[in-house]
């Protein structure tokens, strides 16, 4: 099977079946184990820390060393979503580059500047990078990611190609299907990820192929795949936190709201990652459970406010949750600022939500008709546009989306997919 994977859009896949991106968990039935191996790796991650202060207090000068400190930091902040880790892998990546001007060091503030969403910066970094190592893998995946988040699909592209011709690793592929995936061809993703597994060099590799294939199998209403391929993702890491997330989305879907309560409660426990702290609340909220709720809407709040003290912005998600809890006036002012940054088609989703919200409606479908330029198949953006369709009184089109949504992912939302039921029956019954 030849290794150079084309990524022109008439021309994507030559091969039988086709060729998906990045961004832990337990089954929700199982007890929390799996937290004390988080927590494992959590210490084994600090001794890696200690050791390299321990190797740096003996050799100062050595720009490698604070650049692999700088890239541990950037790990850490995601394994426990602390972003005080950011200033501090700040300081180290600053002072590898300040003993020498090298190359390890702009990729760590790349992806440094990625975990903070300033992908501009990551993207400046991640240039700056490849001048000093021309055809870096690590530096390519810097790139494409930032570009991918500012909207640029054609540099997206062809820094993914660059990657894949350098070096068709799980990395690289897993890009690859990222990109088919956010062009609609989800056969063509699947197999970038099959790709991805079949290239991977250890169990976090395997994991991650894993929960990405369980994510392309759920998006598209496949939820036996999917909670295969999750189970199979915690067989090689157990304590996963994608893949605990997949585990409770999927018992969820399958009625069981107490165990996929359960899953999310250890997990925003272990790690207020926000998009965890979010489909925690809503599904506490679909369950009437609105106090408790709350309180995690709170959680999501208090973590947003240490995000943008550490110097890193959400404004997406920000306006996302907004918007979904009538917050017009909130949501559309962070989906501006997030869509002065970038013009991504998330963002564009994201205007179109809360310029809805705002009663804005032919200007929010402008911005749906961009949200939906790339062609992905996606239940939550085709739900957005079906109410925005409605509001307009074009309800031939908004049967038509919100129909899609369902049928694309009858289980997108705890909350939103029985708003969109109720809004499609109406509309059928209009007829």
């Amino acid at each position: 099977m030849t290794h150079r994977v084309k990524l022109a859009l008439a021309a994507m896949l030559v091969i039988a079946a086709g060729l998906a991106l990045l961004t832990g968990h337990r089954d929700s039935d199982s007890p929390p184990s799996g937290v004390a191996v988080a927590v494992k790796q959590e210490n084994q991650m600090h001794r890696s820390v200690h050791a390299l202060q321990e190797r740096l207090h003996r050799v100062p000068n050595d720009e490698n060393g604070w650049a692999e400190l700088g890239a541990v930091y950037v790990e850490l902040s995601r394994v426990t979503a602390d972003p005080s880790y950011y200033n501090k892998a700040q300081g180290a990546l600053q002072k590898s580059a300040s003993i020498r001007p090298n190359g390890m060091a702009l990729i760590g503030q790349g992806q440094l500047a990625n975990a903070r969403h300033d992908f501009g910066a990551a993207r400046d970094f991640a240039n700056q990078a490849l001048q000093a190592l021309p055809s870096n893998s690590e530096a390519l995946g810097v790139l494409a990611d930032a570009l991918t988040q500012l909207g640029d699909d054609a540099g997206a592209q062809q820094a993914v190609q660059r990657m894949l011709d350098v070096k068709p690793n799980t990395a690289s592929f897993a890009r690859a299907s990222y990109h088919f995936e956010l062009h609609g061809d989800v056969p063509a993703a699947e197999d970038a990820m099959r790709r991805a597994l079949t290239a991977a060099a250890n169990p976090d590799d395997v994991a991650f192929c894993r929960y990405r294939l369980g994510e392309l199998a759920f998006d598209n209403g496949r939820l036996d795949e999917a909670s295969d391929h999750y189970d199979q993702g915690l067989a090689a890491r157990e304590d996963d936190m994608a893949l605990t997330q997949g585990k409770a989305k999927v018992a969820a879907a399958r009625g069981d709201v107490d165990g996929a309560l359960a899953g999310y409660q250890r997990l925003v426990q272990r790690a207020p990652v926000p998009q965890y702290v979010v489909e925690y609340a809503e599904l506490l909220e679909s369950a009437g459970r609105k106090d408790e709720a709350e309180q995690q809407y709170t959680v999501l709040s208090e973590q947003q406010r240490l995000m943008e003290s550490e110097g890193a912005s959400d404004d997406l998600s920000a306006a996302m949750v907004a918007a979904d809890r009538g917050d017009g006036m909130q949501a559309l002012r962070r989906a501006e600022a997030e869509w002065g940054r970038r013009q991504a088609v998330f963002v564009a989703d994201a205007m179109a939500w809360a310029l809805h919200r705002n009663g804005r409606d032919a200007e929010a479908l402008t911005f749906a008709d961009k949200a939906a330029s790339l062609g992905w198949r996606n239940a939550t953006f085709a739900y957005h546009r079906g109410m925005i369709l409605a509001a307009l009184g074009r309800n031939d089109e908004a049967e038509k989306s919100l129909a899609e949504a369902l049928r694309l992912n009858p289980h997108f939302s705890p909350l939103y997919q029985l708003t969109a039921g109720r809004k499609l029956a109406e509309l059928r019954g209009q007829r």
